[in-house]
């Protein structure tokens, strides 16, 4: 795996409508930027993008988990993104994404019942994604329904591939819109 660059994004809400977070909101993302050995040509077996999903998952989770000064026990939602450059396709980030990466984030985060959740797209340098989050543990619990937005000016470049890992350490800022809070997690079952 060809990394150009790593990047480190932190985002902490500390007022919201005139009104204090305390304690403030945060939540970072860890992005690589790697070169795609599949730009330009189809190629069928994309085992070795599969494999770099793991890597990666484990790499940036840590990095994530390193921007917030938290535990794995502390991580509280997760999210995943890929932005493919123009040379290549929606599966380079398919692969990367699904069948490890979400193992490898949650090997280092301490587990994470709920599927993670995603958003990928082809793209030219300086393309912005949105990368949902949610509640590592129950799908259900509103106040981490959440996204950040990650934009790297100077990628992805078309013979590249940008992949992000978001953590955050809180929900959303002031949540006040009901359903079931983090405290009443009980089922266990990555629903409640």
């Amino acid at each position: 795996m060809d990394v150009r660059k790593y990047v480190d994004l932190i985002e902490e809400t500390r007022m919201e409508n005139g009104k204090a977070v305390d304690p403030p909101a945060r939540k970072a993302a860890a992005v690589a930027v790697i070169r795609n050995p599949f730009a330009g040509i189809y190629e069928e077996d994309l085992q070795s993008l599969i494999d770099i999903g793991d890597s990666l998952g484990e790499k940036l989770s840590r990095r994530a988990m390193r921007s917030l000064q938290i535990d794995p026990s502390e991580v509280e939602s997760f999210g995943k993104g890929v932005v493919v450059g123009l040379g290549g396709e929606l599966e380079h980030a398919a692969a990367i994404m699904h069948p490890k990466l979400g193992h490898a984030v949650r090997r280092v985060v301490g587990g994470g019942k709920t599927m993670m959740p995603s958003a990928n797209k082809v793209g030219a340098a300086g393309t912005e994604l949105d990368v949902p989050v949610h509640c590592k543990e129950a799908a259900l619990v509103r106040s981490h329904f959440d996204a950040m937005a990650v934009r790297v000016h100077d990628a992805p470049r078309d013979d590249e591939i940008l992949v992000v890992v978001v953590l955050t350490a809180a929900g959303r800022p002031l949540a006040r819109v009901g359903g079931l809070k983090k405290e009443e997690i009980s089922v266990r079952d990555g629903l409640r």
